[in-house]
């Protein structure tokens, strides 16, 4: 399995690329969900948030304003700084288990749609596709009419990201969302079908065949943690350790790939009676 980093600019038409995506029976992990699952009260970032920013970011039920946060966060970059030190590495770890879910299922690549993506620098080493939504010249128009900004309040949070032209240079794909939706509808699917012929899926699961075979995997693991996310963690993260085998080894010199072959919604190919007296000899 491999990874595709979704990324934008603020009011870039992000949501409707992913919604797309999504009608496709793609594989999608929003980190902007996460991130609000994670400032949940009592959880450790929100602990970590009311310490820093203090009680006057708190709703009256008890959770964190964001529309007052975010006030703090784009006009002080220190702040924002602060802030994502906070919540990033437990995005990260949530994310990391959704991304195992996906693996177990069988799907042959999830999309992490990542709104900061370029800016942080520290997951695009793990993605074997970046994708970047472009639309420059309506995005301030849209951002004050889908949030009621006036228009400095606006331009602020524009220039708290890195500039699209800027982002252009780090993405393999770009859709651009400038035109009507069936414009961008056409980009999506043009991607997807892309993304449904790459066989960079492959790798990853030839790599769990043989821990898988010998049945040397820890319980419930399928190998996850020595085949997924290109043989590296996610920061913040902690994967198994692949199990180390010894010359007593009970895998098989040359192992029958199980491979997962098919197009949109996966499936698993299972090993027939002779193929399994085979691995066990």
């Amino acid at each position: 399995m491999f990874l595709v980093g979704l990324s934008g600019g603020i009011a870039s038409g992000k949501s409707t690329v992913v919604t797309v995506l999504r009608e496709l029976g793609c594989a999608v992990i929003d980190a902007d969900v996460i991130a609000r699952q994670v400032v949940q009260p009592h959880l450790k970032a929100y602990q970590q948030i009311v310490h820093h920013f203090g009680t006057e970011i708190l709703l009256e039920n008890g959770e964190i304003n964001r529309e007052a946060l975010g006030s703090i966060i784009f006009s002080q970059p220190e702040k924002r700084q602060l802030l994502n030190s906070i919540t990033h590495p437990e995005i990260q770890k949530e994310m990391l288990k959704q991304i195992l879910k996906y693996f177990v299922l069988g799907y042959r690549y999830v999309i992490l749609d990542i709104p900061l993506l370029f800016e942080t620098n520290r997951l695009t080493k793990f993605m074997k596709y970046t994708v970047l939504v472009y639309c420059p010249r309506a995005q301030l128009s849209r951002l004050m009419q889908r949030d009621g900004l006036a228009q400095a309040e606006a331009e602020a949070r524009i220039r708290s990201q890195l500039p699209l032209d800027e982002k252009r240079r780090f993405a393999t794909h770009i859709i651009d969302n400038s035109g009507g939706r069936e414009s961008t509808r056409r980009q999506v699917l043009r991607l997807h079908s892309h993304l449904e012929d790459s066989l960079d899926f492959l790798w990853a699961r030839l790599a769990a065949v043989p821990l898988e075979l010998s049945g040397s995997a820890p319980a419930g693991s399928s190998s996850l943690g020595s085949s997924i996310c290109f043989n590296k963690a996610l920061p913040g993260s902690r994967l198994p350790a692949a199990p180390q085998r010894g010359a007593a080894s009970a895998a098989p010199s040359r192992p029958i790939p199980r491979l997962f072959l098919c197009r949109g919604a996966p499936r698993s190919v299972k090993f027939s009676a002779h193929e399994r007296s085979r691995c066990e000899r």
